[in-house]
């Protein structure tokens, strides 16, 4: 899993079929002193992120798949919460 700061929206007029119903966002990868790595991803939104959001992402293809509700079309990132506070201890 990782942290990430949600960028902006993806539009897309022409999506695969299971995607139709999917919000995708684009995700800055954070390192754990919120700082962006450079990476970023694009992934679908389970939790109704928004722009500025901190977020916990999976890009574990059979946990992403799970989220996202599929069991026959890969997926790779998806959003599975919205993080309101991190706490690490020393």
């Amino acid at each position: 899993m990782l942290i990430g700061k949600v960028t902006g929206n993806i539009a897309a007029t022409l999506k695969h079929p299971v995607y139709k119903s999917q919000r995708l966002l684009n995700v800055a990868i954070l390192n754990l002193d919120n700082e962006p790595t450079g990476e970023s991803v694009v992934a679908i939104d389970s939790v109704d992120a928004g722009t500025g959001d901190l977020v916990l992402i999976t890009q574990e293809g059979r946990s992403a798949m799970a989220v996202a509700g599929q069991t026959e079309v890969p997926v790779r990132t998806v959003i599975v919460a919205i993080i309101d506070k991190i706490q690490l201890e020393s």
